[in-house]
C-alpha cells in the first residue's frame, strides 16, 4: 500500500478540509490522476495519485484532516480492470426509473419521477404550480401533493411554504479565514472611507469604439478591470503612501504595483494578484483577470496567486450596490470600491446633461495615509478614467507636447 499523505501548502496552514471525493472508493486510478479536491484558509488544491493501483479513502468529505496526515491509499499491486463495473447505485437507479406497468404514462416533457409524472398525468396537475425538491429540479412525488393541497400557492425561489426549517452548516476553511481577517481589519485599523464619482462616457465610447477591434487582435474582452487597475497604478506611483503599509515599526513602500482583484466565488470571497500592473499592456491586464477569474471559479487558485498584494480592487457594482464601504485587506493600507454605473443628471457647463456615473469609494488606513492622499489619489483616478488618453503616459499629451 501506498500512503498518499495532506502536502504541505504553506508555513501557517496547519490543517485542511476535504471537499470532495473526485474518485469512488476501491476504484482503479492512474499514476498522477487528481484523486481528491482540498481547501486550505487560502485556496483550493487537488491531490494526485503517486501510484497507479485501487484506491482506498481514509476519510470522509467534510473533514478537517492535519497536514503530512494520510489521507488515502493505494494498492499499486491491484491489476488495472478490463472494464470497471458500473456502481450499485447505478442499477438501483435504473430499476426504480422503470415505470410501473398498472400506473399511467408519465410525462416525457417534464423531469419528474416516474410516480410524480403519473399524479400529474392522472390529475392534470399544471407543471407550473409546482416547485421541484429533486437533485437538478426532478419533481418529486411530495412536490405534486404538496401543488394539488395548496392550489394557487407556489413557494418563491423553490422555498418550501410556512417552513420553521433551521439548516446548520460547518464553517469551510476559507470562510473561516475571511471572518478572521475582516475582524483583524476593522480591530486593527485606522479605518475611513473617502467617496468620489466618476463620468463613464469617454470609456464606454472607447470600448465601444474599439472592443470589436482590440477581440480580434488580443483574443479577450475589453473591459472596465483595465482601465481602473491601469489608473490605480499610475496613481499609485504619485501617490506612494497609498501603496504602502506598515510592517513591525517601519512603513514598506512599493515600487511596483501589485493589484489584488476581488472575486466572488460559491466558497466566499478571494483576492487573487495581478503583479507588475504599472508594466502591463491593458490587454494583458485583461488577460490575466480572465485567467485569475476562471482558476477562481474553477477552485484552481493557488497559494501563490493569492500571497502578496499592494493595493486592491473589489468592484460591487456587478451585483448591483450602488454605494459601499469597502473593508482593507490587510496588510495593504487602501482598497478601491467600483459601483453600479447609473444614469445621472449632471450639470455640464451649465446645462443639465444625462451622464453613465460610477460612485468610488477608497478605504484607507488613516495611520499610514493622511487625507489630502487620500483624496488626492481618488481624485487623481477619476480623472485617468475621464480621460483614458492620459493612461499611456499619465500626462495630458497636449501639455506633455508644450511641455507645461
Amino acid at each position: 500500500m501506498i500512503d498518499i499523505k495532506v502536502p504541505t501548502v504553506g508555513e501557517s496552514i496547519s490543517e485542511v478540509t476535504l471537499l470532495k471525493w473526485t474518485k469512488r472508493e476501491g476504484s482503479y486510478v492512474e499514476r498522477d490522476e487528481v484523486i481528491a479536491e482540498l481547501e486550505s484558509e487560502k485556496a483550493t488544491f487537488e491531490v494526485n495519485a503517486e501510484k497507479a493501483g485501487v484506491l482506498k479513502q481514509l476519510a470522509t468529505e467534510g473533514d478537517t484532516i492535519l497536514i503530512g496526515s494520510v489521507l488515502a491509499q493505494i494498492d499499486e499491486t491491484a491489476e488495472k480492470p478490463t472494464v470497471e463495473a458500473k456502481p450499485q447505485e447505478t442499477k438501483v437507479q435504473e430499476t426504480i426509473a422503470k415505470p410501473i406497468a398498472s400506473t399511467p404514462q408519465p410525462a416525457t416533457d417534464i423531469k419528474a419521477t416516474p410516480v410524480a409524472s403519473a399524479i400529474i398525468a392522472d390529475k392534470k396537475v399544471d407543471t407550473t404550480s409546482i416547485t421541484p425538491s429533486g437533485f437538478g429540479g426532478k419533481i418529486m412525488k411530495n412536490d405534486v401533493l404538496d401543488a394539488l393541497n395548496h392550489p394557487g400557492k407556489k413557494a418563491f425561489a423553490g422555498v418550501e411554504l410556512f417552513t420553521r426549517n433551521v439548516r446548520v452548516e460547518k464553517m469551510s476553511n476559507l470562510r473561516k479565514t475571511i471572518s478572521r481577517r475582516l475582524v483583524e481589519a476593522k480591530n486593527t485599523t485606522a479605518m475611513l472611507t473617502t467617496f468620489n464619482e466618476v463620468d463613464m462616457t469617454a470609456i464606454m465610447a472607447t470600448r465601444k469604439l474599439y472592443k470589436d477591434k482590440f477581440k480580434e487582435n488580443h483574443g479577450v474582452n475589453l473591459g472596465f478591470m483595465s482601465f481602473f487597475a491601469k489608473a490605480c497604478a499610475i496613481a499609485l506611483s504619485e501617490w506612494p503612501a497609498v501603496n504602502a503599509y506598515i510592517d513591525g515599526d517601519s512603513l514598506q513602500y512599493h515600487d511596483y504595483a501589485d493589484i489584488s482583484i476581488a472575486v466572488s466565488t460559491p466558497r466566499g470571497l478571494t483576492v487573487p494578484v495581478i503583479r507588475n500592473v504599472e508594466s502591463l499592456s491593458m490587454a494583458e491586464i485583461e488577460k490575466a483577470v480572465v485567467v485569475l477569474a476562471g482558476k477562481a471559479r474553477d477552485s484552481k487558485l493557488t497559494a501563490e496567486d493569492l500571497q502578496g498584494g499592494t493595493f486592491t480592487i473589489t468592484n460591487g457594482g456587478v451585483f448591483g450596490s450602488l454605494m459601499s464601504t469597502p473593508i482593507i485587506n490587510v496588510p495593504q493600507s487602501a482598497i478601491l470600491g467600483m459601483h453600479k454605473i447609473q444614469d445621472r443628471a449632471m450639470v455640464i457647463d451649465g446645462k443639465i446633461e444625462v451622464r453613465p456615473m460610477m460612485y468610488l469609494a477608497l478605504s484607507y488606513d488613516h495611520r499610514v495615509i493622511d487625507g489630502r492622499e487620500s483624496v488626492s489619489f481618488l481624485v487623481r483616478v477619476k480623472e485617468l478614467l475621464e480621460k483614458p488618453e492620459l493612461l499611456l503616459i499619465g500626462k495630458d499629451p497636449v501639455k506633455t507636447l508644450l511641455e507645461l
